[in-house]
């Protein structure tokens, strides 16, 4: 194939043309925005800009706090929120589990978290931060935010939701704090945003944005950002949410659709008969597709995806399962071509199974 096809958007999606823009108009605005002389004030305006944009693009009325990604996003709630224990859910980010050791883990049952354990360990002890991504990265799997939410202010306990793989693609769910990534949305790596219904929420640290982080702003990627947001929701992408049922319908009928729960239309997980996971990239690969086996922050090792095994993915279905996602530019034929190259790929290994 002489031109690649690029279906691992849910690692990180091309930047939209207007992000670019707007981040080669930020490198022009090089003063910091903390610094008290006319450049620091033009820079300082410009960011306060930003945040009103983003915030309205997402329809968010609370406070943002910028951060360098989500990654730091969700530390900073796990660790800063004034709340006595931490509770994740078993299929939370890589980041979630780094950021919070130790932390009580609430299983999922038939692909949502358990509500009847996190009551469980609710009851369990003083206020807790909750954290419930909202669309898993792995499986596309929806998590109901709404209900959970309800469930935590009950007892006075706070919601937290990693809005990394949602965010403009489905409508953000009622939570306490929101983390939302650029890179995965059309945006520039290294800049995100953690979403604060009321700043009283967390303990500062001092420094930049409002005491709450250390490093100072990245102008340059907060406007990629904005510029990303503004720039279209999953209602402007080529492809429309029917064809990409149809691809999974299609797959399914010769290999499995690993689909706990509810189901996004952008990230589907696929186990392939009688061919590991390593072996269908390498052949992907070779034929111009660039896909993947789970999160690009852990895809690299030959560890057993800890989010396939709590969804209760058998060891030998999570073996052969790889991960194809949709983005903003994603074309039809690109996904025809795609749905091709599996069935050649899952019939030849059934020959010669």
């Amino acid at each position: 194939m002489s031109v690649r096809i690029y279906l691992d958007h849910a690692a990180t999606t091309p930047m939209r043309p207007e992000a670019i823009a707007a981040v080669a108009e930020g490198m022009a605005r090089w003063a910091n925005p903390s610094s008290p002389h006319a450049e620091g004030r033009a820079a300082r305006a410009t960011l306060e800009e930003a945040r009103a944009r983003i915030k309205a693009s997402l329809g968010w009325t609370g406070e943002l706090i910028f951060t360098s990604g989500a990654s730091e996003a969700l530390w900073i709630a796990l660790n800063r929120a004034k709340a006595a224990r931490r509770i994740i859910s078993a299929v939370e980010h890589d980041a979630v589990f780094r950021a919070a050791p130790g932390s009580d883990v609430v299983p999922v049952a038939n692909g949502a978290v358990d509500r009847d354990a996190l009551a469980d360990l609710l009851a369990a002890g003083p206020r807790a931060i909750v954290a419930i991504q909202h669309v898993n990265s792995e499986t596309g799997s929806i998590q109901p935010v709404d209900a959970l939410r309800a469930q935590t202010v009950e007892v006075g306990s706070l919601l937290l939701s990693d809005c990394s793989q949602s965010a403009r693609k489905l409508a953000l769910p009622d939570a306490d704090m929101i983390v939302v990534s650029a890179h995965k949305l059309g945006g520039p790596p290294g800049v995100g945003a953690l979403l604060v219904r009321d700043l009283a929420m967390l303990e500062p640290v001092g420094g930049h944005e409002f005491g709450y982080r250390m490093g100072t702003e990245n102008l340059p990627g907060i406007l990629g950002l904005a510029a990303a947001l503004e720039a279209g929701s999953m209602d402007d992408w080529p492809t429309a949410m029917e064809q990409r049922v149809d691809f999974k319908n299609a797959i399914s009928r010769v290999g499995e659709v690993v689909s706990p729960g509810s189901q996004c239309s952008h990230i589907c997980a696929i186990a392939m008969p009688h061919l590991t996971a390593a072996a269908q990239l390498i052949r992907f690969d070779g034929m111009g597709f660039a896909v993947s086996a789970g999160s690009a922050c852990s895809s690299g090792t030959l560890k057993r995806s800890h989010a396939l095994e709590a969804f209760g993915v058998d060891e030998d279905t999570a073996s052969r399962t790889i991960r194809v996602s949709f983005g903003w530019n994603t074309t039809p034929a690109e996904i025809d071509a795609f749905r091709d190259a599996w069935l050649e790929i899952a019939h030849d290994a059934a020959r010669r199974a």
